[in-house]
């Protein structure tokens, strides 16, 4: 049998910090087009925004743009699904510092107010991210990474209540309608400082209303039929 090549530590180095070179500048590359897009679609808009100008601000060709993204349409959306997820992210940190789940509820309200009133997630989540996507698939992306925290968040305050037996998903989908519709309310505000105070003050007298009920497990469901 012919005997297999030997291959020397080096070589092997060589090529491991090669690989590890090409892996660095492909996610530089990629990152950059994330982050001069982001600021070209928040300024611009999608339909105002070309490959032509994000790959000029990013200093990249049109050739690493496409490894990456094979359309505006795609980069678009990777630029949402970040600007969602970093939300998310910031949301959970913030809410995980505390332990009284109205408290909890109250902190969350008030970062997800500040995310919608930050130019970025404003103008691409909530403005340009429906008519770039398509209405229906910007509600399942957003969908999915809202209501998770929102259920999770219902679900505590039902818990200090003592429980809401069937009724806690539907009110997991309620507040997430009314936070959903909130945030679309504030994005379109001419004062979305002034339109997210009202509607803190809003929500907060729901949660405050809430708290003084005796049992909500206890509320009767009308039969079917």
């Amino acid at each position: 049998m012919p005997s297999t090549p030997k291959v020397s530590p080096g070589t092997v180095l060589r090529a491991a910090r090669k690989s590890t070179r090409r892996q660095d500048y492909s996610s530089g590359t990629k990152r950059a087009l994330l982050d001069n897009a982001a600021t070209l679609f928040a300024s611009q808009g999608y339909a105002g925004t070309s490959l032509d100008e994000v790959v000029a601000a990013a200093r990249v060709t049109k050739g690493a743009l496409y490894h990456h993204f094979p359309s505006k349409l795609a980069l678009f959306e990777s630029v949402f699904e970040r600007l969602q997820e970093k939300t998310t992210q910031t949301i959970e940190k913030k809410i995980s510092r505390v332990k009284d789940p109205w408290e909890r509820a109250t902190i969350g309200l008030e970062a997800f107010m500040e995310a919608c009133r930050e130019p970025q997630f404003r103008r691409i989540c909530l403005q340009e991210a429906p008519v770039a996507l398509g209405h229906e698939r910007w509600t399942e992306a957003e969908r999915a990474a809202s209501l998770g925290i929102v259920q999770r968040t219902v679900d505590q305050l039902l818990a200090d209540l003592g429980g809401a037996g069937d009724l806690g998903e539907a009110f997991g989908i309620v507040f997430y309608g009314a936070i959903r519709s909130a945030s679309e309310y504030v994005a379109d505000a001419d004062d979305p400082d002034l339109a997210a105070a009202h509607v803190q003050a809003t929500i907060g007298a729901i949660l405050a209303g809430m708290r003084l009920l005796p049992s909500i497990g206890e509320a009767s469901v009308p039969e079917a039929g």
